[in-house]
């Protein structure tokens, strides 16, 4: 374990040579000749290892889910900040929110994607601006009123369900062909050309696809490498035919197609497994009733090299039901049922929904059809409808603008239907996509999330570092420059393991985590891992691998709490637990270099203050009950993944 005490002694050290090194250069002899100079041990390319560095040092962060007053949901909820105002609110300027807040984030991200929905995109702006050929539609002109008459949510809650269950008018949707339809891209494309500064802040192009299959959950965010002369030669795809459909692989040839008409470069990531009853990750069939074949596969395969594990509509990691022997599998769950709640959850449906049994049924998939289409890399997102990216606790403004900071927000229903009830205080501060990228450029960030050299948070910025190979050591992490020994001797997080050695026994982790400087210290870190055995079967398991403080494990091999500071009344919490950065290198105790694996770092702040505690303190009312008072961060990282040799 690497505590923050002998790191402290090791820098006061290493800053006192250096002071010292300047009056004693005169007195240092020459260096030896031979073998004995350990110039193999340094891997920099020049004596300063920041330079000439071929791999990122730093995480980039953005959000890569974010909705704007183009999409018709947001608007009909109350957001009137268009995708100019997204833009200049995540590079870090102080804008004012859809209900009147001042609201600034407290660090600008690095990039953003504005990923409004595709299906009729523009139709917001247009309605409440009362063009003629809507207002001249009986529909249209009732929604128009009761848009202008503060009942935006009531007709919200309406396309929402209307569009979901495949009966929104004709009369007013906004099909690709339209020249109101192209208008809104262009002007979300030109918005993206307009704040996309290279080196300082990455503006990038996308839209959400947004399937639903009689209320269940299949959308995906698709983010484009290119620019304007690319992305405005094909409209985005849609879901509604003749233009468009809810199959994902009819996205896939929609990709392809414009791949090959303008030479770019697209991929798309799915979201809200948790909303989709079960028919995310397939392991048998569609939900179309298509047989999963070798075409299925190899397309999500190719497509969508990244899931969105966290956002605000529930965290997608995995379930203590599909894992009940991990005791913080039930974070921020949401579980009553699909998108729309119109049909209730059962428990049969878990196991297509969540990241990490996806991941195990992608092993299964592998052997079965020859390629594994769930093996995806990790991010966050926000999901956010109010062209806010705010996923820190203490500055959340909620899935949409008619859950902006409110003393009446928390207690507010959020959803209800026969199926269950969605409270307000449900939502999620969540998420935040981290990408080790060696600049903050579109094709960088983009080359990176192919590649899944990515991880997900919940909203804290802690960095981390997880490296898979099969010699590292305890000095490769002490050396404080651990990513020089992480590449050269293996592969980064999203990678498959090298080709294992002989006389190597079992593959070694090394991973490593620094806090966020405005966050809680560090709880601990663990590696999850999950495996097939030679029958086709799946297992899993949660190892702690590297804590804070003293704990010892108990019997069972669980490490006790890291304890709780959180003072509630106040909404406060102080760092006098858990270890400002932890670090480990870990070997695979129970590896069979037989079975298919993968590994993926989890990582975990000590308990802060959720932000309905932040709510009830400000507002000065009660938190309702059932609510969290704290709750612990967390980072996932995407795995690494061990096959064996054929």
């Amino acid at each position: 374990m690497i505590s923050t005490q002998h790191l402290l002694a090791a820098a006061s050290t290493a800053l006192a040579l250096s002071l010292g090194s300047f009056a004693a250069l005169a007195q240092v002899p020459p260096p030896p000749s031979g073998e004995e100079v350990l110039y193999g041990a340094y891997k920099g390319k020049t004596y300063s290892p920041y330079a000439q560095r071929g791999f990122p040092s730093r995480p980039l962060w953005g959000d890569t889910h974010l909705h704007s007053a183009m999409s018709m949901d947001a608007g009909s909820f109350g957001n009137r900040l268009g995708v100019r105002e997204a833009f200049q609110f995540a590079r870090g300027d102080e804008i004012t929110s859809a209900t009147g807040l001042p609201v600034k984030l407290s660090r600008p991200l690095d990039f953003l994607v504005i990923s409004d929905h595709s299906d009729n995109m523009g139709f917001f702006p247009d309605m409440f601006a009362g063009k003629p050929h809507i207002l001249s539609d009986p529909k249209g002109k009732e929604w128009y009123e009761k848009v202008q008459a503060g009942q935006g949510v009531e007709v919200a809650l309406e396309l929402i369900g209307l569009f979901s269950q495949g009966q929104f008018p004709e009369a007013l949707m906004y099909t690709p062909d339209s020249k109101p339809y192209k208008s809104a891209w262009k002007e979300t494309v030109d918005a993206a050309e307009e704040y996309n500064e290279p080196g300082r802040f990455t503006a990038m192009i996308g839209y959400e696809w947004t399937s639903l299959a009689k209320g269940n959950n299949l959308h995906r965010v698709v983010i484009y490498r290119d620019g304007a002369d690319k992305a405005l030669r094909m409209v985005p795809y849609t879901t509604v035919e003749p233009f468009g459909s809810t199959d994902p692989l009819e996205l896939y040839k929609w990709l392809d197609k414009y791949e090959q008409e303008t030479g770019g470069d697209v991929l798309a990531i799915a979201h809200n497994g948790n909303l989709s009853n079960g028919i995310m990750f397939p392991i048998d069939e569609q939900y179309t009733g298509r047989k999963l074949d070798k075409t299925y596969v190899e397309q999500r395969d190719k497509w969508e090299p990244l899931y969105e594990v966290t956002q605000i509509k529930g965290d997608g990691e995995t379930h203590p039901f599909l894992s009940p022997e991990d005791e913080f599998a039930d974070y921020e769950t949401w579980d009553i049922g699909n998108l729309d709640a119109s049909e209730a959850k059962v428990d049969s449906m878990l196991a297509g929904e969540y990241a990490r049994s996806a991941l195990k049924r992608g092993l299964q998939l592998e052997k079965r059809l020859g390629t594994n289409p769930y093996k995806f890399g990790l991010i966050g997102s926000t999901d956010s409808h109010t062209s806010l990216a705010t996923a820190q606790e203490d500055n959340f403004f909620g899935k949409h603008s008619g859950a902006e900071p409110n003393p009446e927000r928390m207690a507010h229903p959020f959803m209800k239907t026969d199926a269950g009830t969605i409270h307000g205080w449900q939502q999620v501060s969540s998420g935040l996509a981290a990408v080790w990228a060696p600049e903050n450029t579109r094709e960088a960030i983009f080359d990176a999330m192919t590649r899944k050299e990515t991880y997900g948070t919940t909203g804290s910025r802690m960095g981390v570092r997880f490296f898979g190979g099969w010699n590292y050591k305890d000095e490769d992490l002490k050396s404080r420059t651990p990513a020089f020994a992480g590449y050269d001797k293996g592969v980064p997080m999203g990678a498959d393991l090298p080709s294992k050695p002989d006389g190597a026994e079992a593959p070694n982790f090394m991973v490593y985590a620094l806090k966020d400087p405005l966050g809680g210290n560090l709880d601990r870190i663990q590696i999850v891992k999950g495996w097939m055995d030679n029958a086709g079967k799946t297992y899993e398991k949660v190892y702690d691998v590297i804590w804070s403080g003293d704990r010892e494990p108990d019997a069972d091999g669980k490490v006790p709490p890291v304890g709780n500071t959180v003072d509630v009344k106040s909404a406060t919490f102080t760092n006098t637990i858990g270890d400002s950065e932890l670090g480990a290198v870990w070997t695979d105790p129970d590896f069979d270099p037989g079975q298919k694996a993968f590994y993926y770092a989890r990582v975990l702040e000590i308990p802060t203050p959720r932000w309905s505690t932040y709510d009830a303190h400000r507002f000065g009312v009660e938190i309702p009950e059932g609510a969290p008072t704290s709750q612990q961060e967390r980072a996932y990282t995407s795995p690494i993944w061990y096959t064996p040799k054929s």
